[in-house]
């Protein structure tokens, strides 16, 4: 499956930064491409292009704040929204939730 996470929290720093390496590690080891996209202190890094966004089947946003850009992410079939918290925690119950 193809799917895109955002993630962002109100500092940018360190959870933002371990919920993106933790969704990409458990996407991966699940057989899934997986692409992240950090917002926070930092700005917008790794972002999400047209390409990456095209055919993509869910979207994962891990995030304590409003992410920048959502517009971008119409017509994909699934978003799910979650706190950080649990991308840090257990990434492997926020696949769980996606339907395949």
């Amino acid at each position: 499956m193809k799917i895109l996470a955002i993630t962002a929290c109100p500092t940018g720093i360190a959870h933002t930064y371990m919920a993106a390496e933790n969704l990409e590690r458990t996407g991966k080891k699940l057989g899934h491409e997986i692409k992240v996209e950090t917002q926070g202190a930092m700005g917008i890094e790794n972002e999400l292009t047209p390409a990456d966004i095209e055919g993509a089947q869910a979207l994962i946003i891990a995030s304590e704040i409003p992410v920048q850009g959502r517009d971008r992410f119409q017509g994909i079939p699934q978003v799910l929204e979650v706190p950080v918290q649990l991308a840090i925690k257990n990434p492997a119950e926020i696949f769980s939730r996606l339907r395949t």
